[in-house]
């Protein structure tokens, strides 16, 4: 925080990613607890403002009328603004092909335009849609690079996955750049 002005020096964030995730069973979460140990960034949970049943034929029942409908759910607020970050990590669990309606809203309610979105996705080995291409759709003017799969919470392989996909993304360049 500036002493001059009493706000936060908003320079430090443009060298800082922001992780922004949904997760029903915390799958997704661990997923995002691993990049922001990797990346040094905020983290920002996304939940909805009615939570989704816990038994799961009612679950799958309310995720399938709200896909269909393009539904975007009221989302309780979040600590963290994504306009002064460069990069944002987004992930959702793998539900019915498409990310989960939570993220969806906060992406759809968020002006993204020039930013580098990272998709990440945790499933079950179910078929995945094309995160990438929903995720363009609801930001066409962002940079939304190759999305990553994982298999429930990754396992013990987590950090080597993660890696390999920086990689792939062209972030691992990024952040050798800025450790130093």
């Amino acid at each position: 925080m500036s002493k001059e002005t009493g706000r936060v020096d908003e320079t430090k964030n443009l060298k800082r990613s922001l992780i922004v995730s949904y997760s029903y069973s915390g799958n997704t979460h661990r997923i995002a607890r691993e990049i922001k140990a990797a990346t040094s960034g905020d983290w920002c949970e996304v939940h909805p403002w009615q939570p989704y049943p816990m038994a799961f034929p009612e679950l799958l029942e309310q995720v399938k009328r709200e896909i269909r409908s393009g539904y975007y759910p009221r989302l309780l607020p979040g600590p963290f603004t994504p306009r002064f970050y460069p990069v944002i990590f987004v992930g959702s669990p793998n539900w019915c092909g498409t990310i989960a309606p939570p993220l969806a809203s906060w992406l759809h309610g968020n002006d993204l335009a020039g930013k580098i979105l990272l998709p990440f996705y945790s499933h079950c080995g179910g078929a995945a849609g094309d995160f990438r291409k929903e995720i363009a759709r609801l930001c066409p003017k962002a940079d939304v690079r190759e999305p990553l799969g994982v298999i429930d919470g990754g396992g013990e392989d987590l950090q080597e996955i993660l890696r390999q996909w920086f990689i792939r993304t062209g972030m691992m360049e990024d952040m050798i750049a800025h450790a130093g």
